[in-house]
């Protein structure tokens, strides 16, 4: 019990926990390619052969079971099927997504997967992994006539945890989990939290002898019969699925808006790394959930996607800011430092134009009442704007809203092709910023309240 990982059985040794005080896990070689329709107890059992004991445990990678079973789709419908296996997004960076899929786990892209497969398909999680699991189980009780316990696995990241691990999402004749609460620990103390996902950690310890890709996708557990579970014990692995009430996380939807509206800063310098249009358009969406008056959208967004769009823009833009300097004045060095402090938009590798449009305004014929009605549309429209800014934040890009197209607003139309009601409300460089930001000054927020 050295704890030594073999090279060419591909086992590991442990201590603690079987009968004798030890266990052994190794990779199961000899499998061929599984192929849809594939008995996979038949396939295992010929494998393992009669190696395979009463309490032993089998962690069998989900990918073979996901070929056995046939979920397998074409590599060119994988967002599509990403899509279809996902209940609910819980996270979004750029393309990825982190999502609870129909089995009820959390994780990357709802387990569609495209390694360990054909050049052009792309694997589906099992559509029960508990079920898979019980089908292996039986087989290898009526082929071989041993009680053991199956565990299917698939690679997870975890929150707050750098690299990837084996987790178990599906399980037969297992102890999922082991409650320790009401015990005490070596000191005495009452363990009143304490439960162990030891089918995770079984399915964590085969994956140090089955590996990525080193085409060995079964291991056995010897040396811990206590974790095989009774008939009336066999809950399956989906009792690892935190309960949505139980869930801290689920949500945490304040905390979220709290820490990007926090984060947001104005970035005046990006990198060179392009800027994913669908995370724009992603903040778009969340900009025209802002409040607007008499159930209006006067919001439009004007996206410069292109280097020749943004620099004909700006080439307008400083050749009539220059024009207006020079009629008020200013000198040629005067000109040139200002015209230098409002590159910031040239230097973005993305620029986003915001627009009030006034559809759906009310008009009263009378100047106070008229003004009222706009600033309620501009108000909105800014109310809109913080919503992007927000938004762009949570997707880790900075940004910059910058004024200069509120004073040119004839130039900014005619150059983007605008309609004549569409108001300019000033341009956003959008980026990857090129350092980190600089910390906020502290303000009191009870500096700016006043109770009544």
């Amino acid at each position: 019990m050295s704890g030594e990982l073999s090279s060419d059985g591909g086992a590991v040794d442990g201590l603690g926990g079987g009968a004798d005080g030890g266990y052994r896990v190794w990779a199961v070689g000899g499998l061929p390619e599984v192929q849809p329709g594939d008995d996979l107890a038949k396939l295992i059992a010929a494998a393992a052969g009669p190696g395979l004991l009463d309490g032993d445990v089998l962690l069998v990678t989900s990918k073979i079971v996901s070929k056995a079973e046939g979920r397998v789709v074409q590599a060119a419908d994988r967002e599509a099927a990403i899509d279809a296996e996902t209940v609910r997004v819980v996270a979004r960076r750029g393309p990825l997504r982190i999502v609870e899929n129909r089995q009820g786990l959390v994780m990357a892209a709802a387990g569609v997967d495209a390694s360990n497969t054909p050049s052009g398909t792309v694997l589906l999680l099992p559509e029960d992994p508990d079920a898979s699991a019980r089908a292996i189980r039986d087989g290898l009780r009526d082929a071989l006539g041993v009680n053991i316990g199956v565990v299917v696995t698939d690679t997870f990241g975890r929150p707050w945890r750098a690299g990837l691990t084996d987790v178990a999402i599906g399980a037969a004749g297992v102890q999922v989990l082991d409650d320790l609460r009401g015990g005490t620990d070596a000191y005495g103390n009452p363990l009143s939290a304490t439960v162990v996902a030891t089918a995770d950690e079984l399915a964590a310890a085969g994956d140090l002898v089955k590996g990525k890709a080193s085409g060995l996708p079964v291991a056995v557990v010897r040396g811990l019969p206590h974790v095989v579970a009774d008939s009336g014990e066999d809950v399956g692995a989906r009792a690892l699925v935190r309960d949505a009430r139980d869930d801290m996380f689920r949500l945490g939807t304040s905390e979220a808006v709290r820490e990007a509206v926090t984060q947001r800063r104005t970035v005046r310098a990006f990198t060179d790394e392009p800027v994913d249009p669908g995370a724009v358009r992603r903040a778009v969406a969340a900009a025209v959930t802002a409040p607007a008056p008499h159930h209006t959208t006067p919001w439009r967004f004007v996206l410069l996607e292109s280097q020749r769009s943004r620099t004909e823009l700006l080439d307008a833009m400083r050749d009539t800011w220059i024009a207006d300097l020079r009629r008020d004045g200013k000198s040629e060095e005067s000109i040139a430092k200002r015209v230098r402090r409002g590159e910031v938009l040239r230097g973005a590798p993305y620029l986003v134009v915001p627009c009030l449009v006034m559809d759906g305004s009310h008009t009263y014929g009378d100047a106070r009442r008229d003004g009222a009605e706009r600033e309620m549309f501009v108000v909105a429209t800014g109310a809109g704007v913080q919503n992007f800014l927000v938004a762009l934040a949570g997707e880790r890009l900075g940004s910059a809203w910058v004024s200069s197209t509120m004073f040119c607003r004839d130039v900014v139309r005619e150059v983007l092709g605008l309609e004549p009601g569409w108001d300019p409300m000033g341009a956003i460089a959008v980026g990857h910023p090129a350092e980190a930001p600089r910390a906020r000054v502290d303000r009191d927020a009870g500096a700016f309240i006043e109770v009544r």
